[in-house]
């Protein structure tokens, strides 16, 4: 449902954030069990309890990214001001990833989206209610006008654009490069034709404050190459496989820095590789129990940015992609069950994970959520 109003907006955020202890259960029991018994086409209301939550995740329930970043900005902002916000075109996934450095310190600006030069209505309301301060790191602006974008009346506002995306993403990487203070040590290489291995980048970049760049299969462009150079031979790190950066374009990169190539079969595996990578300048690390997580399907790229903000607030932690179809495959549950967290005389004394699933049931069946939860419960470990 498209969300035309004010108040239709703040509706939806306060499901977003409805307390997990009024959650109902979704979660224990055998996976098989779960996705039968919470099969994708039942409403919410009929098993009694709400869409949104369960006991060990929460559901930004969005038809799109642009309600999806709405809902984020919100959640993570819900009675303070962030310093600024960031717009960018729903229409261009290369611009909203690079972008969500931005969410990062020092500027901690989360992404909005627009349609094009319109403003929609959750991002029109999102920003009214979120009244950004403004910025001392990005010369007093309160709105980072990615590309061409709308220009909020009554609000200072600063441009970074670039002609091509390759461009626009090594001009966010300056911009941040000059709000930081200093470059810094590590940038990501992403593909600008595989937009779902693309996307565990947003997370990491806000987190790592490592901008993201981009090259094709068989080509680095120029303008990536000198992005690179300003970072005086940082470690560089390829996001996915050589079917989407290639070996000579890899080459090229160890002429500029150190490189790290963090990929798996697929998009999913690619993003649980970034999540265990474990590097002292710009690694994830989690590969054991007690992380926030963050889910989205690899159909809908842009809420890698939208979400983008999850990963440097509450909980923290990366983005693990979904297939098309939503599904949990075995690579995911094998990884979620190796964090699982576990006790063996009480709980309440444990660690626990907790998920954030980005995108309402079309692009994360019910039953997904219902299986992740389960994964993510802490459960009991045999002493022997």
């Amino acid at each position: 449902m498209r969300l035309s109003t004010l108040a239709s907006v703040r509706r939806f955020v306060l499901l977003l954030v409805v307390p997990l202890a009024l959650a109902g259960c979704l979660g224990g029991g055998d996976d098989d069990d779960d996705d039968a018994s919470h099969p994708a086409d039942v409403d919410a209301p009929t098993l009694g309890f709400p869409a949104t939550a369960t006991k060990n995740t929460t559901r930004v329930d969005a038809s799109e990214p642009v309600q999806a970043a709405a809902a984020v900005a919100r959640a993570v902002y819900p009675g303070t001001r962030p310093k600024a916000v960031v717009l960018a075109d729903a229409g261009d996934w290369r611009a909203g990833i690079a972008a969500s450095i931005l969410a990062g310190s020092p500027l901690r600006a989360p992404v909005l989206l627009t349609d094009g030069k319109d403003l929609p209505d959750p991002s029109r309301a999102a920003l009214e209610s979120l009244r950004p301060a403004g910025s001392a790191e990005a010369g007093g602006a309160q709105v980072v006008r990615v590309g061409d974008v709308p220009r909020p009346s009554g609000l200072r506002a600063v441009d970074v654009v670039g002609p091509t995306p390759e461009e626009t993403a090594r001009a966010i990487d300056t911009f941040a490069t000059n709000a930081a203070g200093r470059p810094s040590r590590s940038v990501i290489v992403a593909s600008s034709e595989r937009p779902e291995l693309a996307m565990p980048a947003a997370g990491w970049a806000a987190r790592t404050g490592s901008p993201v760049l981009y090259a094709t299969r068989d080509a680095l462009p120029e303008v990536t190459q000198l992005a690179i150079r300003a970072h005086n031979r940082p470690r560089i790190y390829v996001l996915g496989g050589e079917d989407a950066i290639g070996p000579a374009v890899e080459r090229s990169l160890a002429r500029l820095g150190r490189v790290t190539r963090v990929a798996g079969a697929d998009a999913t595996a690619t993003s649980i590789a970034a999540a265990r990578l474990r590097d002292g300048v710009a690694g994830w690390a989690v590969d054991d129990p007690g992380h926030g997580l963050v889910f989205a399907s690899a159909r809908r790229p842009l809420d890698a940015a939208a979400a983008a903000p999850l990963s440097t607030s509450g909980s923290y932690g990366p983005l693990l992609v979904l297939p098309v179809d939503g599904s949990v495959p075995p690579a995911l549950r094998a990884y979620l069950l190796d964090i699982q967290p576990g006790y063996r005389e009480n709980p309440v004394r444990g660690v626990y994970n907790h998920g954030w699933i980005v995108g309402d049931r079309t692009a994360v069946p019910l039953a997904t959520q219902s299986s992740i939860d389960a994964l993510l419960e802490i459960s009991p470990v045999s002493s022997q």
